[in-house]
């Protein structure tokens, strides 16, 4: 061990005794020789915060306060419901969601058709993923009506806890429990025979259903046999008369085109007569960018609300307004009754 090393030593020695790292490690290094690996410099000592450590323990979550759920994602599913007044298949169709309730719509198809195709030729499961909505298709039976219309024109199927009204009513109440869906906010729409089978639905239940939206159908109690329905669809069968009581008929839109050779657009203005709205309404008027000119009738009441919408839209046939042609009974040429319907719905949450 040579003198230069243990002077070296030495002074490191001395140099760390006194805080001084920087020039300790350069003692070392030289007296090794430089076979020492050049190190960084040390932090100056002032650069160091030493401070107590403690253990803090994690305050218990408020049990008052609710975490908010976690986001299911979208889904299509196929189901069965069944009472004691028989059984339909559905399609329902719920957005993405973060366990908040959602308003439903329920979508009636017309003759010929199925939940699927309606849905196609509707659009409305797209509208409904923009704006959170949950969509259910229930499904005409064939071996109840073969050609899957909704039987609208029978007497056994025209009121509240019996017949086709009742199997659909209980299968929106079994969603309602099951799929977090807000009561306030629950709506019924359908074409042709779906659209008459939604106004008996809002007149037999408006304690279920908060607004209704009728395409190209009729209203409640216009049939009671296959006789009368073609009568009552040719515009040929008188005004229904009936006296409802104020308050009771769900808001309602209405569309139909006035070339519609299937069901005459009398028949519109069948469904808010007999609604019992026969006040002044304000008219819309405008053309669509395919060149369809429309017209609206908006029925306000004594409180400024929208009560009912009427919409004709002009040289237009049996068909769903604005719809996609890849569905059956469809007019893309608009205006696009599903976007209307869905606002007309959501501005009206059952009181």
């Amino acid at each position: 061990m040579s003198a230069d090393f243990q002077r070296l030593m030495g002074e490191a020695a001395r140099l760390m005794r006194s805080g001084s790292l920087v020039e300790a490690t350069e003692a070392i290094q030289q007296a090794l020789g430089g076979t020492m690996a050049t190190a960084p410099p040390a932090a100056a000592q002032d650069d160091v915060i030493d401070v107590e450590a403690r253990v803090v323990d994690t305050p218990a979550a408020d049990p008052g306060v609710r975490a908010r759920p976690a986001v299911r994602p979208e889904s299509l599913a196929h189901g069965r419901f069944a009472n004691e007044c028989g059984a339909r298949d559905y399609r329902l169709f719920e957005p993405a969601r973060d366990g908040r309730p959602l308003p439903l719509v329920v979508m009636l198809h017309g003759c010929t058709q199925d939940a699927d195709d309606f849905a196609r030729g509707t659009r409305m499961d797209a509208l409904a993923r923009a704006q959170g909505v949950v969509v259910l298709y229930p499904a005409q039976a064939q071996g109840a009506n073969a050609q899957r219309c909704w039987n609208w024109f029978k007497h056994n199927h025209q009121g509240r806890g019996k017949g086709e009204p009742a199997i659909l009513a209980g299968m929106v109440r079994e969603l309602i429990a099951t799929h977090d869906i807000d009561p306030a906010r629950v709506y019924v729409a359908g074409l042709s025979a779906g659209g008459a089978m939604a106004a008996i639905l809002g007149d037999a239940y408006p304690d279920l259903f908060a607004a209704v939206g009728v395409h190209s159908g009729l209203p409640t109690g216009s049939a009671t046999d296959v006789q009368s329905a073609f009568a009552a669809m040719g515009g040929g069968a008188p005004p229904v008369r009936r006296a409802p009581k104020a308050g009771t008929t769900p808001p309602t839109i209405v569309f139909h085109g006035d070339a519609d050779t299937t069901v005459h657009v009398v028949n519109g203005e069948r469904v808010l007569h007999a609604a019992g709205l026969f006040a002044s309404p304000e008219v819309r008027r405008g053309t669509t960018a395919m060149g369809v000119a429309w017209s609206c009738r908006r029925y306000v009441d004594a409180q400024g609300v929208a009560r009912a919408e009427e919409w004709t839209v002009h040289g237009a046939g049996h068909a769903w307004a604005g719809g996609d042609p890849g569905g059956s009974w469809t007019d893309p040429r608009g205006p696009d009754a599903s976007a209307e319907m869905l606002r007309f719905f959501l501005a009206h949450p059952r009181a």
